[in-house]
């Protein structure tokens, strides 16, 4: 009798240390509000990528009247870095004028015709209808150092070269190489004050 009396005491004191654990690794108690809801939520950063791009040509024939009060011209091609995607701007005076952005299996130069080496696995060929000269006067408005290229692009994962193919008969015409056939967009952004910016954004991945 005291044999199964010791027994039972001690298969209870065993399942008492057992909750003792449980008890102690329990959920700890939330701070700050009494009234905010006791469970528990993990806070994860992501990055949603804009979508529906592709890589066919993107054109808009619009042609804005060179006896317009502000004729446009092109200013200036800039670069940038997102999380998404690589991006190229065109100044360009005035208001929003036509564009074609195609790949191509080769960019040559307006009027000359001569190849324009891109690195990259693919090109992209911006033309935009606008000059990067005064129309009436003849001198440029925009005169890049190195026409090869055009913005250092150090550290971008999808950009491999801009350079400048010339511009001729009231176009442009750049070439972009890129790292691979990815898909794009072209827009256009008012501003600053009565001038316009050409966007191209070409994605990193698929």
């Amino acid at each position: 009798m005291n044999i199964h009396h010791s027994t039972l005491k001690t298969i209870v004191a065993a399942f008492a240390v057992l909750a003792v654990p449980a008890a102690a690794f329990a959920a700890p108690a939330l701070t700050g509000s009494s009234t905010a809801p006791r469970t528990a939520s993990v806070t994860t950063t992501t990055t949603s990528c804009p979508r529906g791009w592709g890589s066919l040509p993107e054109v808009n024939n619009h042609v804005r009247s060179p006896l317009s009060k502000t004729p446009t011209t092109v200013t200036n091609v800039r670069t940038g870095r997102h999380t998404c995607f690589d991006r190229l701007v065109v100044d360009l005076t005035g208001g929003a004028t036509g564009y074609d952005v195609r790949y191509v299996s080769s960019v040559r130069e307006d009027a000359s015709g001569r190849l324009v080496p891109l690195r990259g696995g693919a090109r992209l060929q911006i033309v935009v209808r606008a000059p990067a000269y005064n129309i009436n006067t003849g001198k440029p408005t925009y005169a890049p150092k190195n026409p090869m290229e055009l913005t250092n692009l150090s550290g971008y994962s999808t950009f491999r070269q801009v350079a400048f193919a010339g511009s001729f008969e009231g176009q442009t015409t750049l070439g972009l190489g890129v790292r691979a056939r990815l898909p794009f967009r072209v827009f256009t952004l008012a501003g600053p004050g009565s001038n316009t910016r050409l966007v191209v954004d070409v994605a990193h991945r698929w």
